[in-house]
């Protein structure tokens, strides 16, 4: 059945009901922040974001007698927005509570569009982007592209993981080696691993140690799998794979820090099915596919757009092997959805 189209009318009173709702939500929140100034507060000290929930974040103690402790913190208002991640300074009310009073410079920032083209940050100071996919569903070399020239253009290094492993058989094998070498032949880290049998894990451990890193890859490759194996005392809630669709169910709701006991940390993110580069340049788009370099600069022509013209340097080398059919399909897809693409 056909989904019932709203009329001018209706849509406005939807966004007036939602908008009265949101003001009063904001309202409320902007009286327990006046509660909380207005009474005796700690003195200034150092957290670290470990989860985001509107208009309130979750901040772990960094100093001091209260270290390790969370705390449910309001925002002021003159504060730009956070995220998971955020390093900040705080005061601590008496309730278990506190307000953030200013939030500390960031090493790195993962941005993504919302889906009004507004580039939004999702995890803050990461120095590792964990590129999670598996057997099922179908890796995508597109998506895993998009991950990789995202990395680059945020300067956080990429971890290519094939989880799941156990699944690989006869029929997929083939696939999913050719797949992969493209990548082993680039130099990206590529580990295997099957969080449910356990296969590789020990490895991906010491790997993640001493790293801020963050997973992410479309629904139902085994995030939350992953991260319960590494971390049991996190509970993450696992989707399994729709069977009617085969992708998966999205689990995670909100970007969450968990420490590891050898030190490092992980930030789980919810599942993304298709990644958008909205917010990045071709000339970025370029500079994320690393066999290019030693290329760009060297065609015929200045403006060259690598498609059909005469002297392309990235032509040549796809034809002499030197640039892969897969990674050059994924090139120009991208390039092609830049005025298009949203998160």
């Amino acid at each position: 059945m056909a989904k019932r189209q709203l009329n001018r009318r209706q849509n406005w009173r939807i966004e007036k009901i939602q908008g009265e709702r949101a003001a009063r939500a904001a309202k409320r929140e902007q009286h327990a922040l006046q509660e909380l100034e207005g009474g005796d507060l700690g003195p200034e000290q150092l957290g670290l974001v470990i989860a985001h929930f509107g208009v309130t974040v979750e901040v772990e103690a960094q100093d001091g007698e209260a270290a390790g402790q969370v705390f449910r913190c309001n925002l002021r208002a003159n504060l730009p927005a956070l995220v998971t991640g955020d390093k900040v300074v705080w005061r601590a009310g008496n309730q278990g509570n506190g307000v953030i009073v200013a939030q500390l410079a960031r090493g790195t920032e993962l941005c993504r569009p919302n889906n009004h083209g507004q580039l939004k940050p999702v995890a803050a100071n990461v120095d590792l982007i964990v590129i999670v996919f598996a057997p099922a569903p179908e890796p995508q070399a597109n998506l895993i592209d998009r991950y990789l020239v995202a990395a680059e253009h945020a300067g956080i290094r990429p971890l290519l993981l094939l989880n799941k492993a156990d699944l690989i058989d006869a029929h997929n094998a083939p696939t999913l080696n050719a797949l992969l070498a493209v990548y082993r032949d680039l130099g990206y880290p590529l580990l295997e691993v099957s969080a449910h049998h356990g296969d590789g894990m020990q490895r991906l451990q010491q790997t993640l140690d001493a790293h801020i890193s963050v997973f992410v890859g479309q629904s139902g490759v085994g995030k939350s799998s992953l991260v319960n194996s590494l971390l049991p005392q996190a509970q993450t809630r696992v989707g399994d794979l729709s069977e009617w669709s085969g992708q998966g169910t999205h689990t995670t709701t909100t970007a969450r820090l968990y420490h590891f006991p050898n030190g490092g940390d992980l930030i789980d993110s919810p599942g993304i099915r298709e990644f958008g580069l909205a917010h990045v340049s071709r000339d970025d788009v370029e500079a994320g596919f690393i066999e290019f370099r030693d290329l760009l600069g060297n065609c015929r022509f200045r403006d060259c757009k690598h498609d059909r013209e005469p002297g392309c340097a990235l032509l040549k080398a796809l034809e002499e092997g030197r640039v892969s059919a897969q990674r050059m399909h994924s090139y120009r897809s991208i390039v092609a959805s830049l005025t298009q693409d949203t998160y």
